[in-house]
């Protein structure tokens, strides 16, 4: 026995590394990286052909080690991807990880973990002409949002990645996980998700309006639990909850949050969900709000972002108002009913 044989004799058709490849470090490079590093394009074939120490993950990305790759590996691969041939547009950010795999790595709980995914959604401008392949879903924006940099990765922000994701996605029930998670876990507010979806022209799908219908629920339930805590951490007077006010035998003035009829100051979540009837919601809330101002009654508009954000400073806003009523003429009386 040749005692000089080895173990795992090296495949006949791949040669030892040359002094360039020796010295590489990283675990994933691109042909054109490769080319540029000055490794021969046969070595790079030899090495990545069945048997060799390299795999080729995807049309021109080489992960430069043998063993399956990771969750990280992928990610990466994906977009060496779709930066491939300048992918980088000089108007606006480059190719950036969304849909599920965004969404795990924003830390939503109730989406899949990265190995367990058999796609990778990239986000990229539209004009770019790159074809879905592999693990890989090419996915194109008219406008790329600004990336969130999330372990050293671009990431589209929750909203975005949560239609990407929910535009590949035919369960109800995971849908309606995503949606909920989103808003209760604080990742994004209700109007701008819903927009985000409109925009992808997703609210056409039954599955989806009933995710959304449930989300809407979700996220008013949400800024009504803030609204309640904010009145009792900050030592606010008790309000009346939840009131329609109209005046005496007359019109019907609309629904308030919390009113403090003492002082004539009504407090209103605006939980609107843009939808195409936008306008016209903001035109009828403009009405009557401008209508109880015009009857002495201060009307302090609050949004959820602001309650979840800065609830000390909303609180000093509602007690100014509170403070300044005996400054102002008395407000005209109006019927408090519950609503």
């Amino acid at each position: 026995m040749n005692h000089n044989t080895p173990i795992t004799p090296r495949p006949r058709h791949l040669s030892a590394p040359s002094g360039i490849t020796a010295g590489i470090t990283q675990r994933l490079a691109s042909t054109q990286q490769l080319r540029a590093m000055g490794v021969p394009a046969a070595e790079v074939a030899g090495r990545s052909a069945a048997g060799g120490d390299w795999q080729q993950l995807l049309p021109g990305v080489f992960l430069l080690r043998p063993g399956a790759p990771t969750g990280d590996d992928r990610l990466r691969a994906a977009l060496l991807y779709a930066r491939r041939d300048g992918g980088g547009s000089p108007h606006g950010p480059g190719p950036m990880i969304t849909g599920l795999a965004g969404l795990t790595l924003h830390g939503f709980s109730s989406a899949p973990p990265l190995t367990s995914l058999d796609r990778i959604d990239v986000l990229v401008g539209r004009t770019r002409r790159l074809r879905s392949t592999g693990f890989v879903r090419v996915v194109r924006a008219p406008e790329s949002p600004e990336p969130v940099e999330l372990t050293g990765l671009p990431v589209a922000p929750v909203a975005r990645a949560l239609a990407d994701a929910v535009s590949g996605l035919h369960d109800a029930e995971t849908v309606r996980r995503l949606l909920t998670e989103a808003v209760r876990g604080g990742h994004c507010e209700p109007p701008v998700l819903v927009r985000e979806l409109s925009r992808s022209r997703l609210l056409t799908r039954p599955h989806v309006v009933d995710a959304v219908d449930s989300l809407l629920v979700e996220g008013r339930a949400l800024s009504e639990e803030r609204l309640y805590e904010m009145v009792r951490d900050f030592a606010l007077p008790d309000p009346l909850w939840n009131v329609d006010l109209r005046l005496p035998g007359g019109p019907h003035l609309g629904g308030v949050d919390a009113y403090w009829p003492d002082q004539a100051v009504a407090v209103e979540l605006d939980t609107r969900a843009p939808r195409q009837d936008e306008d016209a919601l903001w035109s009828e809330y403009t009405r009557k709000r401008e209508h109880l101002e015009r009857l002495g009654i201060t009307v302090v508009h609050l949004t959820p972002r602001k309650l979840r954000e800065s609830m000390e400073q909303q609180a000093t806003v509602v007690r100014t108002a509170l403070m300044a009523a005996s400054e102002r003429q008395p407000a005209a009386y109006v019927v408090v009913l519950p609503r």
